[in-house]
């Protein structure tokens, strides 16, 4: 069986400038139009001049020509590409498609595609719509979409019902799709003709060039042509001999990746290139102060690329991924902010102190954790309506005695109030309080998580302690505050218990993630699994003790307002009462999931945890307090 044969594509190593002396000699491939400026003609001209050694190269004029426009969409935490998929919607005379393929057989379907485009698009798309019906025989999926707009965010919801559809919004809910990149491409087919003038192989040649209007800076709007060759049937020799001609040419490679890693990689991006996880670069002999600034950095990063996205209101997990950067920073700051604003000590009595690298000052640090519990503060509200909103389905669900359609007017209610409550958050990112907040405390950290300039692999000197002494000091007391917290806690306790106990259960499990680098994975994976299962029960007892005040409330003021028919409070009624039993049954789970946590088991994993990471630091004099 001849293979479908490998593509290739120009080299990425050779300037393209060069190349515009031979755009004259491309036109048997199919060069742009004439007056055009061809970046990539010397290697399209190399190209053909090597396949003429074996044959004679001519166009195809029965092969379709024209471009075709792509534009790749995925969420802005890119859920698709990393379950395996990637997402185009190509637009056609009558609407467009949007196309799912498994990043695994992104190349296979590269190809695929230049076959449709080269030979018969109608016999194509028949193709993919047996695929459709078959899905596990095929990973490419094509659904018809007429209105699809490409320069515009999506949610699930507006995707027009399909196989597509069904598997897209399972994976990317709550978040919307984005387009992230817009390549218009044509498509040239020349004929490989032997001895005899019969045509044994295809020269399929693709001009991928970005979207006016994506490229930024001095970026080169043309991207690397592709070149495929396409064997015809009863001449396989023939056509693996032009694939040895075309790997052999000067300035042509192999294609490795999807043309939409192309079209990224020259907007100075790449596929999975924002994560709301920490994954700070700490290493454990790292200087203390240099870690925590290092974090506390990687934090503000991720607040500021989320901004935009909150102030365009695209979708709630900007917010979401927001706040826990706030949170995170809050806690960093009360559990390691005597560490960023610790001070060396003198070389001896009447000596003056040698120069160390900048440090934050106490009031520094009393400055950033005000301002971010001004962050916490204006961002609750919103996001408090937002949980309620996102949750709306799955408490009409529960409901038995009302009707799903008697909530409708509290639904309304939420979504008005979020309204007016994300004005006030967006006046308070726009204000310049905001602005100064990231701007002074990146001016505080950054000299202090570059090191003082002594760089990432600095040294520890005498009087200072190491990330790994740090962590393992810090993270060993918001163990024992969670111990002795959730051993107190009885049937009898309040629920203002469980909640205290649930903030100290957030600051234990921020500090794991902060210096994750410096853990055994295995140990690591282990002591955080069973941390958030407690996480979990104590987050669906206090969530459902704070849904029931807020339903209480909003009742109250729906119904001042004269926004509460009887069936609405009625059915606000059932769904408490509902909130209520999940109360009772997380209360009742919560012994086990402590004594999975913080019984002797689990005290005992905790201790190898950080014994491991305290040998990998080491410590000065006194430990880490």
């Amino acid at each position: 069986m001849t293979p479908d044969l490998a593509s290739f594509k120009a080299s990425p190593d050779r300037d393209p400038v060069a190349d515009d002396t031979a755009a004259a000699d491309d036109t048997a491939a199919g060069n742009p139009a004439v007056g055009e400026r061809d970046e990539w003609g010397g290697v399209v001209a190399a190209v053909t001049a090597a396949l003429g050694q074996g044959f004679t190269v001519v166009p195809d004029r029965t092969a379709p020509r024209g471009t075709e426009r792509r534009t790749w969409f995925d969420t802005y935490d890119w859920r698709l590409f990393r379950a395996g998929l990637l997402l185009e919607y190509v637009p056609g005379r009558r609407g467009g498609e949007l196309r799912l393929t498994s990043a695994t057989q992104a190349s296979a379907a590269q190809a695929g595609a230049t076959q449709a485009s080269a030979t018969n698009a109608s016999a194509a798309r028949a193709g993919a719509a047996a695929a459709n019906r078959n899905s596990s025989a095929s990973e490419v999926l094509v659904q018809p979409v007429t209105g699809w707009q490409s320069s515009r965010p999506h949610h699930a919801c507006d995707i027009p019902p399909g196989i597509v559809a069904i598997r897209v919004g399972k994976v990317i809910a709550p978040r919307a799709l984005l387009p992230v990149a817009t390549v218009i491409q044509s498509t040239a087919v020349s004929r490989l003709l032997n001895a005899d003038a019969k045509t044994v192989a295809r020269l399929v040649v693709e001009r991928p060039a970005l979207s006016a209007g994506r490229q930024s800076g001095r970026q080169r709007s043309r991207l690397a042509p592709r070149f495929t060759i396409q064997p015809v049937r009863g001449y396989p020799g023939q056509a693996r001999r032009a694939a040895r001609l075309l790997e052999g040419t000067e300035g042509v490679t192999k294609a490795e990746g999807t043309l939409l890693e192309d079209a990224l990689a020259a907007l100075g991006a790449a596929p999975a290139d924002y994560s709301g996880k920490v994954d700070a670069p700490v290493t454990a002999t790292m200087p203390a102060s240099q870690a925590v600034a290092v974090i506390l950095l990687r934090l503000l990063d991720t607040l500021e690329a989320n901004t935009n996205g909150v102030l365009r209101d695209i979708d709630t997990e900007f917010l979401h991924d927001f706040r826990v950067a706030v949170r995170r920073s809050r806690t960093a700051l009360k559990l390691f902010g005597d560490a960023l604003a610790e001070t060396e000590t003198g070389t001896g009595p009447g000596t003056r102190a040698r120069t160390a690298p900048r440090r934050a000052t106490p009031r520094d640090i009393e400055w950033a954790a005000a301002e971010f519990k001004w962050l916490g503060d204006l961002t609750t509200p919103t996001r408090d309506l937002d949980v309620h909103l996102l949750g709306f389905e799955d408490m009409t669900a529960r409901l038995r005695a009302a009707k799903p359609d008697d909530l409708e007017p509290f639904r309304n209610y939420l979504a008005e109030r979020r309204a007016r409550e994300f004005r006030a958050l967006a006046r308070g990112l726009r204000s310049p309080r905001f602005g100064d907040l990231t701007r002074r405390w990146r001016d505080i950290l950054t000299p202090i998580g570059a090191g003082g300039g002594r760089g990432s692999g600095a040294s520890i000197r005498s009087g200072e302690i190491s990330a790994a002494a740090l962590a393992a000091d810090r993270t060993r007391r918001a163990f024992v505050k969670v111990a002795r917290r959730g051993g107190a806690i009885t049937p009898d306790s309040p629920h203002e218990s469980l909640h205290n106990l649930r903030k100290r259960c957030k600051e234990l499990r921020y500090a794991l993630e902060f210096f994750a680098p410096l853990h055994d994975p295995a140990a690591y994976g282990k002591v955080v699994g069973d941390l958030k299962k407690l996480q979990g029960c104590l987050g669906d007892f206090q969530d459902s003790v704070v849904q029931v005040d807020e339903i209480r409330l909003l009742a109250t003021s729906m119904q001042a307002a004269g926004e509460a028919p009887a069936v609405t409070l009625l059915a606000m009624g059932e769904i408490a009462s509902g909130l209520a039993a999940t109360q009772a049954s997380a209360r009742a789970d919560f012994e086990r999931r402590f004594v999975a946590f913080a019984g002797t088991d689990g005290r005992r994993r905790m201790s190898a945890l950080l014994r491991g990471g305290a040998r990998s630091g080491g410590s000065r004099s006194g430990g880490a307090g």
